[in-house]
């Protein structure tokens, strides 16, 4: 993790994901903010870059991979795992299987998105506040 690395925006809806982009934009991240909208293309793009990601934000409902199953490949994989990025939950839904799936995953956050944007960006300046002074192992 580089405090200055790319944020990871793992989102399959267009919608969501030019609101939370500009949330967290309005929020005053400078962050290079990398959306993609399946958990396949996320592994790809772990595996090929040389980028230092800063966290990894995930729905858990997506097409093909679901969230809870891509953080259990990044687990798996020993270049991914190494790799230490933050992975958070910032989803729709919060049932209570899958709140126990995500932190037996090892998840570092489960959080709901917000139905107001006031709301939403204070979620994720919560988020992005928290990993900016967590000392970490990959800080660079």
């Amino acid at each position: 993790m580089a405090k200055n690395g790319p944020i990871i925006l793992l989102e399959h809806d267009e919608d969501d994901q030019l609101i939370m982009k500009k949330a967290l934009q309005e929020i005053g991240v400078d962050n290079e903010i990398k959306i993609f909208d399946r958990s396949e293309d996320v592994i790809a793009y772990l595996m090929s870059t040389q980028d230092k990601p800063f966290i990894i934000l995930s729905d858990v409902h997506l097409p093909g991979i679901d969230g809870i199953e891509l953080k259990r490949r990044i687990i798996e994989n020993d270049l991914l795992r190494k790799k230490s990025i933050p992975f958070v939950f910032f989803t729709t839904t919060a049932r209570m299987e899958e709140v126990d799936n995500a932190y037996k995953m090892m998840v570092q956050g489960y959080f709901e998105k917000e139905d107001h944007m006031k709301n939403m960006k204070a979620s994720l300046r919560l988020i992005i506040d928290y990993w900016m002074l967590c000392k970490h192992p990959n800080v660079g």
